[in-house]
């Protein structure tokens, strides 16, 4: 049951997102039990322009699955993104809740300097 419901909020947030993208790339959101990924997608281009995670290996913190991890995943997206010339995005959060984890990302790449 909460495979379908959270496929069905995933459809909606990226419906949402398809509509009121106004050309800007997607800062997509990914969280497993043990790591927490980010990507900037330019959807026009189907390319990947950026990714952060908590498996790389520079900077690497010691426990990958709580809020601080993911406000550094949040600092280290926002930063590689303004490196390649995207200040503008749209927070794709797919079909998780925003708060805990995601929320602490997405503060964190805002504080970075991304806009969305």
């Amino acid at each position: 049951m909460t495979i379908k419901l959270f496929d069905r909020r995933k459809a909606r947030t990226r419906f949402r997102i398809a509509t009121n993208a106004a050309g800007r790339p997607r800062l997509s959101v990914f969280r497993s039990g043990k790591h927490i990924y980010a990507q900037i997608i330019d959807d026009a281009q189907g390319a990947t322009l950026a990714s952060a995670s908590t498996g790389e290996k520079d900077g690497k913190v010691s426990k990958s699955w709580n809020v601080a991890a993911a406000s550094e995943v949040g600092k280290k997206i926002a930063e590689r993104a303004l490196a390649k010339g995207v200040k503008a995005v749209v927070f794709d959060r797919g079909g998780y809740i925003y708060h805990g984890r995601i929320k602490a990302l997405a503060d964190a790449a805002r504080e970075g300097g991304l806009e969305f």
